[in-house]
């Protein structure tokens, strides 16, 4: 079977090789009918660039990295699902890059992973999109970069996140409205902006409400479920007990539900249990979690797709967006029982 080829493309829609590759490498000064048809071609003659040779010819490679380090493996998968589907879309690949390492040891290896990996951009997920050092490294090496749930202000690059804060604030502000005034909290890790904003959230919602504030109710967690296990027992052991318990996400939610329940302690009946993320476990586990769903997918499908949207052109306008973080009620609180 002969090979299709970008000028095979090009005689069959009847179109210029050049304006194959425009509509290649999703560029502008391309009519909507004429990309849409040159797409029909795509799909009937079943093309597929050659991904070096393209990366030869306009001198990229074709390839988005992706930071991370977060020990919510959910949330990690939710991020390369969003990001994977946008480098599908413009033909493009994901690399997959989780880093453990801070400071000039941070710096040091994103360096070499640019030089050895000669990406065309990085797209920065909690705690790296925080990270003044590293922004200003990528900056001074002029490596396009998108930012994903940060809470930096910063109009120069791109920038996708959810409110978090106003997230915390509804869900704190639904537990009081359930008649609960004693709620615990369970901070996230301190090197995530997400974490401060989800407590500043519940704590805006106290005073609304004329709550006093009281530290003995919050634990130190760090997202990951062992850390929602410890800090249940240190919540669980209370007096008097907390009537609910914000976690900041849901797998320490989990975890609080789990040390309840060995306690035999009745869910909700006599403890409300709320999370944070809307993560696959808030449905799996009974009884399901009352949460706060962020568009994880979305904010990385969007912040990758305006990426590469950058690199194809340099010029346009740095893209800022902020999506809703949205109150799901489930079956783990409930209006609190006067004894």
């Amino acid at each position: 079977m002969k090979k299709v080829t970008i000028n095979s493309v090009a005689e069959y829609a009847g179109v210029s090789k050049k304006t194959v590759s425009r509509v290649l490498n999703n560029e502008p000064n391309v009519s909507a009918a004429t990309r849409e048809k040159v797409l029909k071609v795509f799909e009937e003659l079943n093309y597929k660039p050659n991904p070096i040779a393209r990366g030869l010819a306009q001198n990229r490679s074709f390839i988005i990295g992706c930071l991370y380090d977060n020990p919510s493996k959910s949330y990690i998968t939710r991020v390369q699902s969003g990001a994977l589907e946008a480098c599908q879309q413009h033909s493009y690949n994901l690399l997959i890059h989780p880093c453990e390492l801070r400071g000039q040891a941070l710096i040091d290896n994103v360096d070499q992973l640019l030089t050895t990996s000669r990406l065309d951009g990085l797209v920065l997920t909690p705690p790296f999109s925080d990270s003044q050092e590293l922004i200003a490294f990528l900056k001074q090496r002029k490596v396009p970069y998108a930012r994903v749930a940060s809470a930096i202000e910063d109009d120069e690059s791109i920038s996708v996140r959810s409110n978090d804060e106003q997230g915390a604030f509804e869900l704190t502000e639904h537990l009081i409205k359930l008649g609960h005034r004693d709620i615990a909290f369970i901070k996230g890790h301190p090197d995530h902006s997400a974490t401060e904003n989800r407590f500043s959230g519940y704590q805006k919602a106290l005073a609304k409400h004329g709550i006093e504030f009281n530290p003995k109710m919050v634990a130190e967690g760090n997202f990951s479920y062992h850390s929602g296990a410890d800090s249940a027992k240190e919540i669980l052991d209370l007096s008097p007990r907390p009537s609910a318990v914000f976690a900041s996400n849901d797998y320490m939610a989990a975890a609080v539900l789990k040390m309840a329940t060995q306690r035999e302690i009745k869910v909700p009946e006599q403890l409300s249990i709320a999370g944070f993320d809307n993560a696959p476990i808030a449905r799996h586990i009974w009884p399901g979690l009352t949460t706060i769903a962020q568009p994880v997918e979305e904010m990385t499908r969007t912040a990758v797709a305006e990426l590469i949207k950058q690199i194809a052109e340099p010029q346009s306008e740095p893209f800022q967006q902020v999506l809703e973080a949205k109150l799901i009620t489930r079956e783990s609180t409930q209006a609190l029982t006067q004894n």
